[in-house]
């Protein structure tokens, strides 16, 4: 947020409990919440439909940036995942027949282990029974193992493309500009037409409705505000003329800092002062950088 640092005025030392009450106590400039609008991916701007003194409203779309070259590459990734999945192996089918193949022969190692057993067949026809399922059982390990590492393999790079087409589907939305809150265009810095580069402003915006004025007080008048305080806001439009608002202390300095010796005499001046915002709802009226003053409400002055 860019801030306006010229300061119209500062405070005048307040006895809020004395026989003499002055008619302001500190004066300064009105403010607002400014954001600028970046772009967020490169390319050309084929739309921007903001102008100066427009009022946006939250995620508003203003603008895009081409997404054709986006697109294509989306496209790509989608194609890529339908491949490799059309390329996993189905392991079922695949071992299915030598699964058939060892479970029969099992199925011949029990008979022959029986006939062994009874002395109606050689040990011979056993021991090459046994082999044929040890050999099959390996070739199905074998089978299941590389259809296995094909298959992770495949799936590794299915996850990679899902990853590209989020990282390109993210890119995409980034191309469609919209705006964050409601608030002013302030300043436009590009044009349609334009190529605009990741991190380049495009507009600038602020918050016009709720406003503040930022004055500084001194250390004496300090001990008399605290945050959330309720404050008369003047907005000076010159030759005498003011409009009153109802004002909050929405924020005090926690660090003092000299006065700007071009803003009072010096025998106005204090050596130290503190920043706050007086936060006011704006009716329209109040323009950014105008001069305005602060009256403070002090319920008790000894407190």
């Amino acid at each position: 947020m860019k801030k306006i640092l010229a300061l119209a005025g500062i405070v005048l030392l307040l006895n809020a409990c004395g026989n003499k009450e002055k008619e302001y106590d500190a004066t300064g400039v009105f403010e607002a919440t400014e954001t600028t609008i970046y772009a967020e991916q490169p390319g050309i701007l084929v739309r921007l439909n903001v102008e100066e003194g427009d009022i946006v409203a939250p995620e508003m779309e203003v603008g895009l940036i081409d997404t054709t070259q986006l697109w294509l590459k989306l496209k790509q990734a989608v194609a890529a995942k339908s491949v490799y999945q059309s390329q996993k192996p189905e392991i079922g089918k695949q071992i299915a027949a030598t699964r058939q193949q060892l479970a029969k022969a099992k199925q011949d190692q029990q008979r022959y282990s029986e006939l062994v057993a009874d002395g109606a067949a050689p040990s011979k026809m056993l021991d090459d029974a046994n082999s044929q399922v040890e050999v099959l059982q390996h070739q199905l390990d074998a089978q299941i193992s590389s259809l296995t590492v094909t298959t992770n393999s495949l799936q590794r790079q299915m996850d990679a493309a899902y990853v590209q087409e989020d990282q390109l589907r993210d890119q995409l939305r980034k191309c469609h500009i919209k705006v964050p809150a409601k608030g002013t265009v302030l300043e436009k810095y590009v044009e349609r037409g334009e190529y605009v580069s990741t991190g380049k402003p495009l507009f600038k915006m602020a918050d016009t409705e709720g406003m503040f004025i930022r004055a500084y007080v001194t250390s004496t008048q300090l001990r008399n505000i605290k945050l959330g305080q309720n404050a008369i806001v003047y907005a000076d439009y010159g030759d005498g003329k003011k409009k009153e608002y109802h004002g909050k202390v929405t924020w005090i300095s926690n660090r003092s800092e000299f006065t700007p010796k071009t803003i009072l005499t010096d025998d106005e001046r204090a050596d130290l002062v503190y920043a706050l915002k007086v936060a006011i709802e704006n009716d329209g009226y109040v323009k950014i950088g105008m001069y305005g003053e602060v009256k403070f409400v002090v319920y008790d002055c000894s407190k």
